[in-house]
């Protein structure tokens, strides 16, 4: 009965999602002001539904309702109870269901929270959410029902849920990047309620941003956890691969991030309208191509969820309406509009400018390594791979561009500065930068160039970011009343660019000097990595929940002191008989330390056995955090919270209706 509840629960949200895609965008054609007023109730109530109809999946999962197919094929009995929980959305049906949901969540959150909006464009920005609602719960119903039965033949226990997946990662993972890709839903909607509204203007750059800059920031945290979940349950000691899943993921964020620092100019300047639109649209675009790559069948990954042709065209066809069709209002509305705003070549507009470009063109750069496979393997050319090579020849160096320019950003003024100023205010920053780029990778034996490179770049954009923080509170006169004086705002760009000081300092340390060792050990034996013996107590069986496992026992040393215990295991999955390898991981905030099992060789008693050293790899993760929270800290400014009054909201929306 609960799961027949859930798919009614749905069929109702699909009606709810329906009027609001379609009442309010009749009212504010009309200028109906009750039809208009109704999309924030709507919103409300489509939230409601859909989450009863998400609360009903988990409680089947919950109670081991093997009648209902998603049940049967993704949980079992012996599954701990947190990991059937998770497992409602380890799957394609129960995740999009979850994606369904959280674009439910952020639309009734612009109804709830917007209440400065002038009524003719929050009931544009609702209704266009509205009808992204109906192509995703069109797509749960039609191609990929979770309520599904398996009547009369119910199986006596479930298939189990993928070992991948049973992990603490997934709990937090899956939603985290759900929030963020459907969040960039909102600047798209804002971007076509612009355009249909005729007036791309600083007033929608700043409703658009603070909802932007939050979904940004949870993309952030999800790909950081996908990448700390890859590097510890995989088993192969790497932390991101060039996946084409992973890229899909990757790719609005990299469109986000041009579309942050874009919508800032438009807000703060009126400059780059059109463009900033078009980001918007860009953003949300991959996200929804980024869907169909992952639940068409198109990429064979362990991260793919579906592998059925007709939920992949729904998917495509649903694509090409919104992209297509936004495409089209663009190609109609932004020609009208211009900027008469004008900008030296050496002001902060240039320099996000530059931003933009090189994030586009990043993000292209991904793009096409991503499908060029697919393209050619459609026209019959053959197989075609692109892996790391590819990217880390194209990208790298173009972040490597975008890291010194970032350290004029925060010290360059709007509209026209001057390169003396800039001479002036950076000059000691980089004498600093060059003598750390120099001295601090000598501590190392080998004195390594990239590294040094890597240092200079993060001590250069550090050093900058101290110092105008610096000039900004006052001085020594001004501290420590002068950081009243700094905004949310600020402080939030201040914590992104350390953070992504930081992911360069760790991405280059790690890729530079990580050491491998690939061995035959048997217990008693010991191997020496990066100055660390670890020695091979012993192998023990282990038995878990729902699993048995060899656990290998090591024990580290360095100089003869204790270090860490380390027991990685090879699992066996009782309900499928899936194997897994679990590695230990002895994490530090220079180093960590990584031991995975491989297979047993021979009947001696030796296993193949996997040792990391991966110095600073922490610094990514913990970089990817700063840059997300310094994303949240904006959302604090005091501008994006005043409310409007009546009157001025009226005001606004009497300007668009013109």
């Amino acid at each position: 009965m609960i799961p027949e509840m859930g798919h009614f629960a749905l069929i109702i949200g699909l009606a709810l999602a329906f009027l609001l895609a379609t009442v309010p965008a009749w009212g504010a054609w009309r200028r109906n002001t009750y039809a208009m007023a109704l999309a924030p109730r709507l919103a409300i109530g489509l939230l409601v539904f859909v989450a009863i109809s998400y609360g009903c999946l988990t409680v089947a999962f919950l109670q081991d309702d093997f009648s209902v197919s998603v049940v049967a094929a993704n949980s079992n009995s012996l599954l701990p109870v947190i990991y059937k929980f998770s497992a409602v959305w380890g799957n394609h049906e129960g995740s999009l269901l979850l994606w369904a949901l959280i674009l439910c969540m952020w639309t009734a959150a612009v109804a709830i929270f917007s209440p400065q909006l002038p009524l003719l464009v929050l009931s544009r920005v609702l209704a266009v959410m509205g009808g992204v609602g109906v192509g995703f719960i069109s797509f749960s119903l039609l191609t990929s029902n979770p309520f599904a039965r398996l009547l009369p033949s119910i199986p006596a226990d479930g298939n189990d849920l993928n070992p991948l997946l049973q992990d603490p990662g997934l709990i937090i993972h899956p939603p985290l990047l759900y929030m963020g890709y459907v969040g960039f839903s909102v600047a798209f909607a804002f971007a076509i309620a612009a355009l249909l509204g005729g007036r791309m203007d600083a007033s929608w750059a700043r409703w658009s941003r603070p909802w932007t800059n939050v979904a940004w920031a949870f993309l952030t945290l999800g790909i950081m956890l996908g990448s700390w979940w890859a590097y510890y349950e995989l088993g192969w000691g790497g932390w991101w691969f060039w996946d084409p899943v992973e890229n899909a993921s990757f790719m609005p964020w990299l469109a986000g991030t041009a579309l942050v620092h874009s919508l800032a100019v438009t807000e703060k300047r009126g400059l780059f309208k059109s463009w900033t639109v078009l980001l918007a649209i860009f953003a949300f675009s991959l996200s929804l191509l980024g869907t169909f790559l992952v639940r068409s069948g198109v990429l064979t990954s362990v991260h793919a969820f579906a592998t059925d042709p007709a939920r992949g065209m729904f998917i495509l066809v649903f694509l090409a309406i919104v992209v297509g069709g936004s495409l089209v209002l663009y190609a109609l509305r932004a020609p009208a509009v211009s900027s008469r705003v004008s900008f030296s070549w050496v002001s902060r507009e240039s320099l996000l400018l530059f931003n933009n470009v090189v994030f586009t063109v990043a993000t292209l750069t991904v793009l096409f390594g991503t499908l060029f496979p697919l393209i050619v393997d459609a026209l019959g050319m053959g197989k075609y791979s692109v892996g790391p090579p590819y990217f880390n020849a194209v990208f790298v160096p173009l972040m490597a561009l975008l890291a010194p320019v970032m350290a004029f950003g925060p010290i360059s003024r709007w509209k026209r500065d001057s390169t003396q100023r800039w001479k002036a205010e950076l000059l000691l920053p980089g004498v600093a930068a060059v003598l750390c780029a120099i001295t601090l990778p000598m501590l190392q034996a080998d004195y390594n160039l990239w590294v040094a490179l890597a240092v200079l770049l993060a001590a250069w954009l550090v050093f900058g970011l101290l110092r105008d923080t610096w000039f900004r509170m006052g001085g020594a006169a001004g501290f420590p009343r002068g950081l009243r004086r700094i905004t949310p705002s600020y402080w939030g760009m201040v914590l992104a660019h350390l953070g992504f000081a930081a992911c360069i300092i760790g991405v280059v340390a790690t890729s530079q000097y990580a050491i491998e060792h690939d061995l035959k050990m048997s217990p008693g034996d010991t191997d020496s990595l990066a100055g660390y013996d670890f020695r091979f107590i012993e192998v023990a069986p282990v038995r878990g929940p729902n699993f048995l496992a060899d656990e290998a026992r090591f024990e580290v040393t360095r100089d003869g002191e204790f270090v860490a215990f380390m027991a990685p295991q090879k699992r066996r999955y009782l309900a499928s008989g899936s194997i897994m390898t679990e590695a230990a991981i002895d994490p530090g905030v220079f180093r960590d330390l990584f031991v995975a099992m491989g297979e047993p060789i021979g009947d001696s008693g030796a296993w193949a056995i996997r040792l990391h050293y991966k110095p600073m790899i922490r610094w990514m993760w913990v970089g990817a955090i700063f840059m997300a929270f310094g994303a949240f800290t904006t959302v604090l400014d005091k501008r994006y919270r005043r409310q409007r009054s009546r009157a001025a909201s009226a005001a606004d929306g009497a300007e668009y209706a013109r």
